[in-house]
């Protein structure tokens, strides 16, 4: 496992993190405690130290599961969580001030909910769990965000990005205020390359890459005819002929990388480590054979031009979380 600095923290992340949002248990189905947990154990034994939660994942389930496997890690294990929009809404909406998504209150009471959710003292990455550039200019969050950290509730803080809004957060970056962000970055999504990541590297704000998969699109695994369950998260973003639209997608993606070193989804993952911005890169993993073949991508090394090049050329416009 290869290791990078956080931005400006001083800390250092594995490249490949864990995105725990699948092992909450209920948007994601088909898993189970018991092999999530499993898979958790077997990541941290390949060298993976950093794991992405949140308070929201199934009402903290997702928490109580990291913190039961950090606390018996006999490591250390960097953990982020996020404090979920008071009105519950996906993503921010604009014109919504930030007293009805984050006040000071929820903020601490979400912050005291995690620590007991993960059974530690302090949580080491703290992040909003959506973001409007126009909450910026409030003193009230930067107020209590400030003494989180004096309380020593929290170490570091950072920013969730809408979905497909990077420049939303440049504002934030800029201003040193924020420690990371978290954005969405893959093969189909590059737009965070054109704003957000030179102003990252010039302001060593850490970048967390969510969603390098796709939603499991860019494995490779899904045919048009794959059935998601009734409920499953899955089954909504591929709604209404989408899946067709990326099975097509990824089969050229697939061939036309065919000559490039490891599966679909390693090359993938290696297209979001070549962008030296990017500390970490956060998929979901369950199985074990998951573990394996992501933790396995740091040997793989980055991508080259020519590599770049193939995978660049993939780039798709869209955006299925509306």
């Amino acid at each position: 496992m290869n290791y990078r600095k956080l931005g400006r923290t001083g800390i250092e992340v594995s490249e490949i993190g864990y995105g725990a949002w699948g092992i909450g248990g209920k948007q994601w189905i088909g898993g189970d405690d018991v092999s999530s947990l499993v898979a958790l154990r077997r990541a941290l034994d390949a060298g993976l130290n950093f794991i992405d939660t949140a308070l929201a994942y199934n009402e903290g389930h997702s928490e109580t599961l990291v913190g039961e496997v950090v606390r018996d890690a006999g490591k250390k294990v960097w953990i982020a969580t996020k404090i979920p929009p008071k009105n519950l809404i996906w993503p921010a909406k604009p014109g919504v001030g930030i007293q009805e998504v984050f006040p000071a209150q929820h903020v601490i009471e979400s912050t005291e909910k995690s620590l007991k959710n993960l059974g530690v003292e302090q949580i080491d990455l703290q992040q909003f769990h959506v973001w409007n550039p126009i909450w910026f200019f409030q003193d009230e969050w930067r107020r209590c965000i400030e003494e989180l950290k004096k309380s020593g509730k929290i170490k570091f803080f950072g920013l969730s990005i809408n979905d497909h809004q990077p420049e939303s957060a440049l504002d934030a970056v800029a201003s040193g205020l924020i420690d990371t962000v978290q954005v969405i970055y893959n093969v189909f999504e590059q737009s965070p390359e054109r704003w957000l990541f030179p102003a990252c590297e010039e302001h060593g704000v850490g970048v967390l890459a969510r969603v390098p998969l796709d939603e499991g699109a860019l494995t490779g695994a899904l045919r048009i005819d794959t059935e998601f369950e009734a409920g499953d998260f899955r089954a909504w973003y591929f709604r209404d002929g989408r899946l067709k639209d990326v099975v097509v997608r990824v089969a050229d993606l697939e061939a036309a990388s065919a000559s490039i070193a490891g599966t679909l989804a390693q090359r993938c993952l290696r297209f979001c480590l070549t962008h030296p911005a990017v500390s970490t890169v956060i998929p979901g993993m369950r199985r074990n054979s998951t573990v394996d073949s992501n933790c396995a991508v740091s040997a793989l090394g980055l991508l080259n031009a020519e590599e770049l090049a193939i995978m660049r050329h993939h780039v798709w416009l869209k955006n299925y979380y509306r």
